[in-house]
């Protein structure tokens, strides 16, 4: 008999979230924590550009979330510009757990604490597979853009600079 993986709590709450909005995948674990772009990357075998990074920002004070390529550098100019000319601010790690429910390097598109807006960068349109955070700096999730926007909700945006 095949014992079913354990996940910690945070990848549960993701994977919760993947079945809430139809989505298929599993995420899997790295043997190295990926808490920047270049180190899943790394662990994937794949571009950086490939990474969905979660960023949360905050526009006018409130979260808000950012699904950027790791590709580039995010343009808080345009994220302002989407958001109807919000002052954009980064997110404090505090910040980033309240909004999210998720520590930094965790933070998945789905299974969030609180809905928030977002944007997801339309560079990563050009890859057939992308990956983002599955709850814990440890575990990413292989997605396409299409459902990255259908997961979340998000409106596909310029963000790069």
């Amino acid at each position: 008999m095949t014992q079913s993986p354990t996940f910690p709590e945070s990848v549960e709450r993701f994977r919760a979230g993947l079945r809430a909005c139809g989505a298929s995948g599993e995420p899997i674990q790295l043997d190295e924590n990926a808490h920047t772009a270049q180190a899943a990357a790394d662990g994937l075998g794949i571009t950086r550009g490939q990474i969905a990074n979660s960023l949360v920002f905050l526009a006018d004070g409130k979260p808000v979330l950012v699904m950027s390529s790791g590709g580039h550098r995010v343009d808080t100019a345009k994220v302002s510009a989407a958001f109807g000319g919000a002052e954009i601010t980064k997110a404090n790690a505090d910040d980033v757990r309240a909004a999210t429910g998720y520590v930094i390097g965790g933070v998945s598109p789905v299974g969030l604490a609180t809905s928030l807006p977002t944007l997801v960068d339309t560079f990563l349109a050009q890859f057939d597979t992308i990956w983002s955070a599955g709850g814990h700096p440890s575990w990413v999730y292989q997605t396409t853009y299409d459902e990255l926007v259908r997961m979340t909700g998000g409106t596909p945006t310029d963000i790069g600079e």
